[in-house]
């Protein structure tokens, strides 16, 4: 059976490539989609990418994995991640395991990036490998996913 897995990233990663290129790298966000569409099908799984801008969209798209019993998540809540316990409240309610990941090292910037609201409910965190984030988490989620 494939795992069904939803990658859900969250403000101003639409703009990858252009934003603050020296913190997030060249890359673009179609990179990052083929990254992450590339890596899914290496490991056997199904990957949905969704990216918004929209708080209330990124919640109810973390209620409908709920509801529609995803098997795994990957989640870049970005800046959400440090402001959001909507975000937080949304994550703590899913049953399928998720791994947080960031493009930068969060711990290396800014003090108000030290905190994030999510982590304690993932399964994990991977950060600061740009789009390499996205494919460890990847394969540390099929690690964990029953065959």
């Amino acid at each position: 059976m494939t795992a069904v897995v939803w990658i859900l990233n969250g403000p101003n990663l639409g703009r990858l490539g252009k934003r603050e290129p020296d913190v997030y790298g060249t890359a673009s966000y179609d990179d990052l989609v083929a990254t992450c569409m590339s890596a899914g099908e290496q490991l056997g799984m199904s990957i949905e990418v969704r990216q918004t801008d929209d708080e209330a969209t990124y919640v109810r798209w973390l209620h409908d994995a709920e509801d529609s019993g995803v098997d795994a998540l990957v989640l870049n809540p970005a800046a959400w991640t440090h402001t959001s316990v909507a975000v937080r409240d949304a994550a703590a309610a899913l049953r399928a395991p998720f791994v947080e990941v960031h493009l930068s090292n969060p711990l290396a910037r800014e003090e108000f990036r030290h905190v994030s609201y999510t982590a304690g409910e993932a399964v994990g965190i991977v950060a600061g490998f740009g789009l390499d984030s996205y494919r460890l988490a990847l394969q540390a989620l099929a690690a964990r996913l029953p065959t």
